[in-house]
């Protein structure tokens, strides 16, 4: 069955209905899309062999499930958020400023960025560059910063497909966007640094080449099977479950696995986390245990259950420090972010 089919996903505005001055069993999870599949199936597993219910998770994007997360204490907001990136430093500020002042940082694993087409086309390789200049909203030609020109992939380097520029992303709101712009636009703007006066730069062009996927990756993968002239841009995990149906690129002639995103070969491999409200322990006694279960080996290991649905594993001392800071609830600082 479908990890994502299997998990039932509660609106947000079912989540304000209750506050958590009262007691409740029910542990209530927000965030990003990527790291929902392994939250999900740790809920599963912990409702099956714990006596609390399956907690209650919505796929809301790491930007805004940290906004929700960091509402406030108690009155029905979250206690866990998800991130397919590291909490900012500004969002951490703002959940202070709220009274979210006794946060614990768990680091899970391991994923990369695909990028991916029906496998009804031949492979197309592709780097960080050509992405650029097929994604930036102004672009350098002649010397000159104009608004992107491109509609076909030709146009940018005649090794590529005389076929028009469609690209299926995240929103702004998603840890994938945010790693995607870090990781493949800012990185390749430094070509151009001139150009751009020496700032990275990241914008994402408006003119429809760019199309806006939403938060569920796995909607991003049916518009590839419907659209076969389209690339999208999701999780690595979501390229293994689906690649029956879609190929992915190399990305700087390096193919996305569990090895080259491990070791960091891979060019757009990023770090998954989520992230504990400490001051709702008392409300949510499961919320622990269910952060306990989800750093297990038995979920995060080497052999664990998390990788069959494609968690890349962090090395075995990583993973101890990590288990280590959340089993003594070690508290986020503000200048551990920057």
């Amino acid at each position: 069955m479908n990890r994502i089919l299997k998990t039932t996903v509660i609106a947000a505005a079912v989540m304000g209905v209750v506050g958590v001055a009262q007691a409740r069993d029910q542990v209530r999870i927000v965030g990003s899309s990527t790291v929902y599949p392994f939250s999900s199936y740790v809920a599963e597993e912990f409702g099956a062999t714990t006596d609390y219910p399956t907690p209650v998770i919505e796929s809301t994007g790491s930007g805004g499930g940290a906004r929700l997360f960091c509402n406030g204490v108690g009155e029905g907001t979250p206690d866990i958020t998800n991130a397919s990136r590291r909490m900012k430093a500004s969002e951490l500020e703002r959940c202070i400023e709220n009274g979210v002042t006794d946060v614990t940082e768990a680091f899970i694993g391991y994923d990369g960025i695909a990028f991916a087409q029906s496998n009804a086309n031949d492979p197309m390789p592709v780097t960080r560059d050509q992405i650029f200049l097929a994604v930036a909203a102004l672009v350098p030609v002649d010397g000159e910063l104009v608004e992107n020109p491109y509609t076909n992939w030709s146009e940018i380097d005649e090794s590529l497909p005389d076929r028009q520029i469609v690209i299926v992303g995240p929103p702004t709101t998603s840890g994938t966007r945010d790693a995607f712009e870090e990781l493949v636009l800012e990185a390749a703007s430094e070509n151009y640094s001139e150009a751009y006066g020496g700032e990275a730069y990241s914008d994402v062009r408006t003119d429809g080449a760019w199309v806006d996927g939403g938060e569920n990756d796995n909607l991003i993968v049916q518009r590839l099977t419907q659209d076969t002239t389209a690339f999208g841009i999701f999780g690595f995990s979501f390229l293994e479950e689906n690649s029956d149906a879609l190929i992915g690129s190399t990305i700087d002639g390096v193919e996305a696995g569990p090895e080259t995103i491990a070791s960091g070969e891979y060019p757009v491999a990023r770090s998954m986390f989520f992230y504990i409200k400490n001051q709702h322990a008392d409300e949510v006694p499961a919320m622990y245990e269910y952060a306990e279960m989800f750093m297990s080996e038995q979920m995060i290991g080497d052999l664990g259950y998390l990788k069959g649905i494609g968690l890349i594993p962090a090395a075995e001392q990583a993973r101890a420090e990590a288990r280590e800071a959340v089993a003594n609830r070690v508290t986020l600082d503000v200048s551990d972010l920057h």
